[in-house]
């Protein structure tokens, strides 16, 4: 198996004094001020072949907003490169881009337009820190300090697992470019019978869908934890699990984790079981949530809506539940064909 993290620690070790730049969700450059990212959105890989491209932009801006909201800061300038065939709907990609970029106060300054076989795009962001000189990082946890999710998880991996339940040929017979926003906006997918599940799910598979295709970056979180002496974060990718580990990682530390603590939102557990995964599994592993994993000192409460759900504590490395249980590095790896 192929893993992601040894590739990057590989990448540091040969960049020498340089490599100290990478490793965190974004850089903060020289001067404290600005932060910079990049990330990519490709056909196959991140969502269906046939999604709207639409909510491909929507999509795109918005993982790259949270890694800027990770690291402390908001979205000021962007670079866009965008490569697909030759019957690409570029301006509907791009007035939903430019849409969505406003809302967020990002400006598109540059990129680059290539042709290829699949859509593909990738941004780079410079962000303005909501505090120069200050970022939230990863390599700050302290014991003592409790463990914080900026709200429930596991929703996307279920709306991932439903669409890949859709089989290549029914997107070839019933789906055009559009198809994916007339899901999202109305009932349309109940007549098409694209997936198959009971009408008492169907509220339920909406919202798994829109979360799992359309995250919305913590950036008021971000701001309240800057505002409030928060300095450590990192945005859940890749899965709480795989996420936390490299927190700590970086942190020298480890984690105590609560045994009940609510991950995973009581209104998706019927959708869960319909589709045969394990809630515990879905919160921990299941990755693309795009909530902020933060930790704070004992006493300070985030705002409502977070979810507690350990302590970091100073047995380097040493992550498990209260009953000794010991929390694998599970989730998403780029570089493999699957989770971890």
């Amino acid at each position: 198996m192929r893993d992601e993290d040894a590739l990057i620690a590989w990448l540091r070790d040969q960049l020498g004094e340089d490599g100290a730049w990478i490793g965190d969700d974004a850089t903060s450059l020289p001067d404290g001020a600005w932060i910079a990212t990049v990330d990519s959105q490709i056909a196959g890989t991140h969502f269906p072949p046939a999604l709207d491209p639409a909510v491909m932009a929507r999509r795109l801006l918005a993982v790259n907003v949270s890694d800027l909201a990770a690291m402390g800061a908001r979205p000021r300038w962007g670079l866009l490169t965008v490569a697909a065939p030759g019957d690409f709907p570029h301006r509907r990609f791009f007035r939903s881009f430019l849409r969505s970029a406003r809302h967020v106060g990002m400006r598109l300054v540059g990129g680059d337009l290539a042709r290829q076989a699949h859509p593909a795009a990738t941004l780079t962001l410079l962000g303005e820190a909501f505090e120069a000189g200050r970022s939230l990082r990863r390599d700050t946890a302290q014991p003592g300090e409790v463990i914080w999710l900026g709200g429930t998880v596991g929703v996307s991996h279920l709306g991932q697992q439903l669409l890949a339940t859709v089989d290549a040929k029914d997107w070839a017979a019933t789906a055009t470019w559009h198809d994916m926003t007339r899901w999202l906006d109305d009932d349309v997918f109940q007549e098409r019978r694209v997936i198959e599940a009971p009408r008492t799910l169907w509220p339920s598979i909406r919202r798994a869908l829109v979360r799992h295709l359309l995250p919305r970056p913590q950036l008021r979180l971000s701001a309240w934890l800057i505002e409030h002496g928060g300095h450590t974060a990192i945005d859940v990718s890749d899965g709480v699990a795989r996420d936390l580990h490299r927190l700590c990682r970086k942190s020298e530390v480890g984690a105590r984790l609560f045994d009940d603590a609510p991950l995973f939102p009581a209104w998706a557990r019927p959708l869960a079981e319909h589709l045969g995964i394990r809630p515990d599994l879905a919160a921990w592993t299941g990755g693309e949530d795009y909530v902020l994993l933060f930790t704070l000192p004992e006493g300070v409460r985030p705002p409502i809506g977070c979810v507690a759900i350990g302590e970091i504590t100073a047995h380097r490395g040493e992550l498990a539940f209260a009953d000794g249980t010991p929390l694998a590095a599970a989730g998403w790896d780029h570089l493999d064909d699957g989770p971890g």
